[in-house]
């Protein structure tokens, strides 16, 4: 059975490094780390459970070819245990009557969960290790956890990759902005989130420097390592996609972003504008409104509530606008029908949902994969948190090909030349990670 030993942590923030490195020993690794954002900047603190969750090592891995989300809910069932592990994008084709035909040079598996040996929870400088009994004594895991306070740090530097290449070119990204401009004319959206890939073949790159340098950039609250075998996520994700604690669901869509200013007072004007402008409200409100619909399928009746509408919260390189919308599950439902229904998040797709995800198969031209899908854990007790796979490296160490994703919503009020510059923004600060500056 499961037990559980509680440690003192001398140094935290050492020691998630020396854990991300200790961890490469085995093929099966899911860091998710919070940087200390959640405490000091993000939305409603009070869901914020753990400042680092780590499962590794696999005693059980599903990678189901279809009926995923049955597949899960089985094993869950039958292992009472902690599961983490991911959800890709194309899951919408087995929830929707929808396909996926564009390129992929990933090729990762649609889902990927796994039962881990080792479970770590970092919360300040306290540090809970929960381990199997009948593998591992007490003095062993006490010896283990002295060990990696003691291990000195590797020095991993990120490998610069120099050959990035767009998957489109501007013009054709223009183009599709404005027939997307026009469906939303015709009625038959009202937004959509349209994204482009940039890609690097014959890449060769060091998976835990180039996190280790892409989170040292960029902390966010949402953050996560993972790795099955030879294919690795690096993600720096400001946004939660769907948490559950006890009956009660949260999510927390972002829609609207602005740089950090100058200085303090800077900061300020900038953030009262983004709470003003009327494009940001109306494309967050929009999604907002889809959230609350997910939601709905699976809650108690009159339970979904907007707890906080537009909220304007600081990070290390931006502001954000973010809402946060909760339900109660409904009695009778399994909370993993809970994660199906709000499956993709709203923020990635558009409203209407499925009609926007059709658009985005038809003019985007890279297969989304794990991005705009979701990482995180299931504990014992059913309860969950997963992220939004947003500005994000993926690496595929097999075939050496790496790809990172931009973009962003469009609306009525959006303009293509706009658009694409702030794809490059967001682009540019994932190129100055990958190519060392």
């Amino acid at each position: 059975m499961r037990k559980q030993l509680t440690f003192h942590i001398n140094n935290p923030s050492r020691f998630k490094y020396q854990l991300l490195f200790w961890s490469k020993k085995f093929e099966y690794v899911s860091i998710l780390d919070s940087h200390e954002v959640n405490q000091k900047v993000n939305s409603k603190a009070e869901y914020n459970t753990y400042e680092l969750v780590a499962g590794i090592d696999a005693l059980q891995i599903i990678e189901p070819k279809q009926d995923c989300f049955h597949h899960l809910k089985e094993s869950i069932e039958k292992s009472n245990d902690w599961w983490f592990g991911y959800l890709g994008y194309d899951l919408k084709n087995e929830i929707e009557e929808l396909k996926s035909e564009n390129h992929d040079g990933l090729d990762f598996p649609e889902m990927n969960f796994f039962r881990p040996r080792w479970v770590f929870l970092l919360d300040a400088d306290t540090l809970i290790v929960h381990y199997y009994d009948e593998e591992f004594t007490e003095d062993e895991v006490l010896s283990l956890v002295q060990n990696l306070q003691d291990m000195e740090l590797p020095s991993e530097k990120s490998i610069s990759v120099n050959l990035i290449h767009s998957r489109i070119s501007r013009d054709e990204y223009l183009m599709a902005v404005n027939r997307l401009k026009d469906h939303i004319r015709r009625g038959d959206i009202y937004e959509v989130n349209f994204c482009q890939e940039f890609y690097a073949e014959d890449c060769y790159i060091k998976p835990r420097g180039t996190y280790q340098k892409l989170t040292e950039v960029s902390p966010t609250p949402y953050s996560g390592f993972y790795q099955m075998g030879e294919q690795y996520l690096l993600s720096a994700s400001p946004e939660r996609f769907i948490k559950k604690v006890g009956k009660k669901i949260i999510s927390q869509p972002i829609k609207g972003t602005a740089k950090r200013g100058a200085n303090e007072a800077e900061d300020k004007q900038i953030k009262e504008i983004l709470f003003n402008d009327p494009k940001e409200r109306a494309e967050n409100i929009m999604i907002v409104d889809l959230v609350r619909n997910d939601l709905s399928r699976t809650a108690e009746k009159g339970s979904v509530i907007v707890e906080e509408l537009c909220g304007i919260y600081s990070f290390p390189q931006v502001h954000q606008m973010i809402s946060t919308v909760v339900s109660e599950l409904k009695e009778g439902v399994h909370f993993i029908e809970a994660i199906r229904q709000c499956f993709p998040m709203g923020s990635m797709t558009g409203a209407p949902k499925v009609r926007a995800m059709k658009l985005i198969e038809k003019y985007e031209t890279s297969k989304r994969g794990l991005f705009s899908g979701a990482i995180g854990y299931i504990t014992p007790e059913g309860d969950f948190d997963f992220n939004v796979v947003i500005r994000s490296i993926l690496y595929n160490a097999r075939n050496h090909y790496l790809s990172f994703m931009v973009g962003g919503a469009i609306t009525m009020q959006a303009e293509a030349e706009k658009e694409y510059e702030e794809c490059m923004l967001k682009a540019k600060a994932i190129m100055k990670v990958l190519k060392n500056e």
